[in-house]
């Protein structure tokens, strides 16, 4: 069989056939040989490797269907029917007619062309984010999918290439003011911010070794490697994500905070009244300044063995036990010990907290400049912070800002602020369904409701979608999206108009 192989690979190659194409035929005549296998066979025949050929001196074989290339020009405004699996991306549209995202677009200075305005790009991502698609490439599977193109207003969805390279050129400045026009627009859209925030780092891993990168620690492969670190903020009331900043450095971590506390302060005019972080977030001479300018803080504070010693050494009489309210927790009467400690680098004192009995081998240590909060209340806000660990698993794992592949170079810095776009949106539709998915994330949302597919119908002056029947449908029904028809200014100003089979 060997020499039979070698007989029919020589055949082959006299047809110039390539080394993939010689392995598919002889598979195909039952022969199993790899290709590094191949490639010592040809050389000991004496052939050398084929030069590169042109698409049409290449051997007839199946490849996928080229797609046509993105150009709003182009876009098919023509009565026509089609059945797609992304039917539910459409119960947006009617949250986005409360929202101009044109002019969110406008006022951060977003690049476009002609046959892709700024607009048509920004949709087109929003829709992959939307749907949860893990990697920015994946855009490849869904470029013939009409139903993506007719939710971003263009013929078809713009390929990986086009992708990473509008990405490229969107910098810092840029993505802050994106970042301030959506809180506007969003805010005005039924999602008033709170006044307390929730704030922490997330380090996203780099799979390239060539880029001058810190290392950071990534818990989700707990070792510290080459990443691009970002700050986030968490609105405690309405449970979504508010600011991202990514790229910032090591040097530039403690005064994070500060940063946000500006940008908080020029686009609502006060600063938050409430900040809730641990201990590697700042400086104590930070917390000096958030002091300074009337900024309530709870933190954790780093137990040293000599802490901890005299934490232990205290009478049973200087501690206080107190009842938390949440009737699911586990550890619902812990014990506390509070007193005024001042700290290197801090103007005046602080309140610091022992808590004991909370569910931990070592006591917790909080420290607070709140002076009116009592101990149940600071403790049970604290717990709240660990929200936002669920509103990162959110972005990691149905919004996917971990998952930056490499043949689609996406900056961190705007793939966030899509991410803050789509959390919101979310939340939202969340609230617009209400009930138990009230507060549900993002991909219980998707999983249970919008993960439809259906029947999309282009007429004269509509768009019908008719969504396929789901056993959650009647949430859909009650919640109002499909209630009146939503004009699409992006698609001829037909009007959506959505239907249950």
């Amino acid at each position: 069989t060997r020499d039979r192989v070698r007989d029919l690979a020589v055949a082959m190659r006299k047809r110039n056939l390539s080394v993939y194409d010689m392995q598919r035929e002889l598979a195909a005549a039952g022969h199993t040989i790899s290709i590094n296998s191949l490639t010592v066979l040809l050389r000991e025949e004496g052939f050398s490797r084929l030069p590169r050929r042109a698409d049409d001196e290449r051997p007839v074989t199946v490849k996928p269907e080229i797609a046509a290339v993105a150009d709003v020009r182009r876009l098919d405004l023509s009565p026509r029917s089609f059945r797609t699996p992304l039917a539910g991306l459409f119960l947006f549209v009617p949250l986005l007619d409360r929202i101009d995202l044109q002019a969110v677009v406008t006022a951060a200075r977003l690049p476009g062309s002609k046959m892709i305005p700024a607009a048509q790009a920004v949709r087109s991502l929003l829709a992959l984010k939307l749907i949860g698609a893990e990697r920015k490439s994946h855009v490849m599977d869904l470029v013939t999918d009409q139903a993506i193109a007719l939710f971003a207003g263009i013929n078809v969805v713009p390929k990986r290439s086009y992708l990473a390279a509008y990405s490229s050129r969107i910098d810092h400045k840029a993505c802050l003011r994106f970042m301030e026009a959506w809180l506007d627009q969003v805010e005005q859209a039924g999602l008033p911010h709170g006044a307390s925030f929730d704030l922490d780092f997330h380090s996203v891993p780099a799979n390239s070794a060539q880029e001058p990168l810190e290392k950071h620690y990534v818990s989700s492969r707990s070792r510290s490697q080459k990443g691009i670190l970002v700050f986030l903020a968490r609105d405690a009331e309405q449970r979504i994500l508010r600011y991202a900043n990514a790229g910032v450095t090591k040097g530039e971590q403690a005064d994070e905070i500060l940063q946000f506390v500006r940008f908080w302060n020029k686009h609502t005019g006060k600063p938050p009244a409430e900040l809730v972080f641990d201990s590697q977030l700042t400086t104590y001479e930070k917390l000096s300044e958030l002091n300074r300018e009337g900024i309530s803080f709870i933190t954790l504070r780093r137990r040293s063995d000599k802490m901890k010693r005299e934490i232990y050494s205290q009478p049973d009489s200087a501690w206080r036990r107190i009842s938390l309210p949440a009737l699911t927790r586990i550890y619902r009467n812990p014990k506390v010990l509070e007193n005024r400690v001042t700290l290197t680098g801090y103007e005046g004192e602080l309140r610091q907290l022992a808590i004991m009995e909370l569910g931990h081998e070592e006591p917790t240590v909080l420290l607070t400049n709140h002076r009116k909060l009592g101990p149940v209340e600071l403790v049970t806000r604290y717990a709240q912070r660990m929200l936002i660990e669920n509103g990162i698993s959110e972005a990691v794992q149905f919004f996917h800002i971990d998952a930056l592949s490499s043949m689609v170079g996406m900056k961190v810095d705007f793939d966030m602020q899509l991410t803050l776009v789509a959390s919101s949106l979310y939340r939202i539709m969340a609230q617009r369904i209400g009930r138990e998915y009230r507060h549900s994330q993002a991909k219980t949302v998707f999983r249970n409701l919008l993960d439809l597919s259906g029947k999309v119908e282009v007429a004269a002056a509509s768009v019908v979608v008719t969504l396929d029947k789901r056993a959650h449908n009647p949430y859909l029904v009650a919640s109002g999206l499909a209630d009146k028809p939503t004009p699409m200014a992006w698609f001829g100003d037909k009007k959506l108009i959505i239907q249950f089979a």
